[in-house]
């Protein structure tokens, strides 16, 4: 039984870490820049479409994470998304199933974080984390990142 739990709570924390590692790209203040792409979106069912950089928008805009952590959460980010490029480019040691671990640690250190003060953020990325992970696990949509 405690196996069956743990099973189900380590899947929930894989997928919340990919969605914050997709939220959280470019969180740290900067200037826009001229040449962002359109917005990527995914059809998620019953929902309307993802759209990635509004959730990354709306992660940069609450005050519910302080700038520091911002920073910090963009670099766990950054990593991330490293080490899915270097398993789709064979170069890595890590697993599809230990990625989406780190994904879903990374998701649950989120919504720790916007639980209390920004419940329609959290909530928002809850619903999206499955589609998130449909991006990142897809080779070629991942490509298009």
């Amino acid at each position: 039984m405690f196996v069956l739990m743990l099973t189900g709570w380590l899947r929930l924390v894989r997928d919340t870490a990919v969605l914050l590692l997709v939220l959280t790209a470019g969180c740290a203040d900067v200037a826009p820049d001229s040449r962002v792409s359109p917005p990527v979106t995914v059809a998620t069912p019953a929902t309307a479409p993802l759209d990635v950089n509004g959730l990354k928008a709306r992660i940069t805009a609450t005050k519910a994470i302080g700038t520091l952590t911002k920073i910090a959460l963009e670099n766990q980010v950054d990593d991330l998304m490293k080490q899915f490029r270097e398993h789709y480019e064979g170069k890595a040691t890590r697993t599809m199933s230990g990625l989406r671990q780190s994904y879903t640690l990374l998701i649950m250190k989120v919504l720790s974080l916007l639980q209390d003060t920004d419940q329609t953020l959290a909530s928002a990325i809850v619903s999206s984390r499955e589609a998130l992970w449909g991006l990142l696990s897809d080779q070629t949509k991942f490509a298009n990142l």
